[in-house]
């Protein structure tokens, strides 16, 4: 169990991030209240849990502090939903479709002997708040972050951020993963999971290793990015520290990230920003067309299996093992297709006489789609995609307005961060920062478009005249 350093260390975050916002500025002070949160605040069962309230934990504790010293330092600035209909309704079916699953699932359910309880109102509003919650680094990040230099400064907080951590990951490879029991008295996670190659694979604070390798890996892709494109740097430095991470990439034993680390390395390094931007979108659309794809029997699972299996025969035994599973929540979902079963764990398959779940849910989309339905999917993950399609929209189609390279890698990062929602649920602060960031650089693009259009029509107006 936590103790009290890590109740503590929650308490005390918001008193952190308002240091933040009174030293730097508002960009840099948000996206580093929410990403120093995200890497070293205790992970869940640490958190305070309140009546009629979802627990407050370190993914939402930081995001509550920031949108407390916005509003206090700053005031209202514009509108807080998407200036886009689509983006409002995804937004507001996210926070609001919960209604609907409570409302489609007051009856208990039963496993034999052993029943869960049907959700009452208190449980909508619950979700609600939950909902609320989860999508406000994004919101914050379409108001504060929707500009150029805002969308370096998240390539550099993530570039200096795995430097950082990665410290900390080279403790625990030579180590075992300890740091989390050394400061908050517990282990988040099975620590057999963390036991890789003859080594040890570094979980530092995070819930487990594949979320700290996925971080360092867009670590590593920024680092890259930045080498490429940025000016403000020297570029033997730049390089040292993306060599550097590169080579953490690949000693924290994850196949996934490491895979992502070959494609996007590559990509942020020679391909045009345009191209980049394309393979975002390819990259998006394929993950969120995956559970249909799969649904109608078209995912070539077997090749899948045995090609990994040629390469890292234990990851494509986890790998068969959560495909099994995927296709038994898959068929639960199906009861209940549209809203989903709700939460006291009714969309998972539990044992009849010990009451214990049989079943594993790893990746978001089987997570999503059992809670929430396929509403609730649709809503949360084209909330994630659509970013990239209004920076596609803007970037290809009127190529007369400047967009900032940054863009590119941010929208590589965050697609193969949805991509990486298929086998695990690495749905994080930062990811909904990223998204919000891009969507508010995506809508002042627009502006600025719309704006040039209504100058040259009045100078042709003006010509005929």
């Amino acid at each position: 169990m936590p103790n009290p350093i890590a109740f503590f260390a929650l308490a005390i975050w918001p008193l952190v991030s308002a240091v933040l916002f009174m030293r730097l500025p508002r960009d840099r002070a948000l996206i580093w209240s929410l990403m120093l949160g995200y890497l070293f605040l205790p992970e869940p069962p640490a958190a305070f849990d309140l009546p009629l309230m979802p627990p407050l934990n370190k993914h939402n504790i930081p995001a509550l502090a920031a949108f407390a010293l916005m509003l206090w330092r700053y005031g209202h600035k514009g509108p807080l939903l998407p200036v886009s209909w689509v983006g409002r309704v995804l937004i507001l079916t996210f926070v609001f479709s919960p209604i609907m699953t409570v409302m489609t699932n007051e009856d208990p359910v039963f496993f034999g002997q052993v029943g869960l309880p049907g959700l009452a109102m208190k449980d909508a509003v619950a979700l609600i708040v939950q909902q609320a919650l989860l999508v406000l680094p994004f919101l914050l990040a379409r108001q504060h972050l929707a500009n150029g230099g805002a969308q370096r400064e998240l390539l550099v907080a993530l570039m200096i951020g795995g430097l950082v951590y990665s410290l900390l990951m080279l403790i625990e490879m030579r180590l075992s993963p300890q740091l989390n029991l050394w400061v908050y008295g517990y282990y988040q996670h099975l620590f057999g999971q963390s036991i890789r190659a003859g080594g040890y694979r570094p979980v530092v604070f995070l819930y487990h290793g594949l979320w700290v390798a996925f971080f360092v890996m867009t670590s590593g892709v920024s680092a890259w990015a930045l080498w490429r494109m940025d000016d403000k740097w020297s570029r033997v430095k730049l390089l040292g520290a993306a060599l550097y991470l590169t080579a953490i990439i690949f000693m924290a034993k994850s196949l996934g990230a490491l895979i992502f680390a070959v494609a996007l390395i590559p990509a942020v390094a020679f391909l045009s920003r345009l191209a980049q931007i394309r393979m975002a979108i390819f990259i998006g659309l394929l993950a969120v067309s995956y559970p249909m794809l799969k649904g109608v029997d078209l995912i070539p699972e077997q090749k899948l299996l045995n090609a990994i299996a040629s390469i890292e025969p234990e990851r494509a035994r986890s790998l068969d093992f959560r495909f099994d599973n995927e296709q038994t929540l898959l068929d639960r979902a199906y009861i209940k297709p549209v809203f989903g079963w709700g939460s006291w764990g009714r969309n998972h398959i539990l044992d009849p006489v010990s009451g214990n779940i049989l079943t594993v849910t790893d990746g978001r989309w089987i997570i999503v789609i059992g809670v929430y339905g396929w509403v609730g999917f649709l809503a949360e993950f084209g909330l994630l995609v659509w970013p990239l399609i209004l920076l596609w929209r803007e970037s290809f189609a009127h190529r007369e307005i400047a967009v900032s390279p940054f863009v590119a890698p941010i929208s590589l990062i965050l697609a193969v961060n949805i991509f990486d929602m298929l086998p695990n649920a690495t749905l994080t602060p930062l990811t909904w920062l990223i998204a919000g960031a891009l969507t508010g650089y995506a809508e002042q693009l627009r502006a600025e478009r719309l704006k040039l259009q209504q100058h040259v029509s009045r100078l042709n107006w003006q010509s005929v005249m």
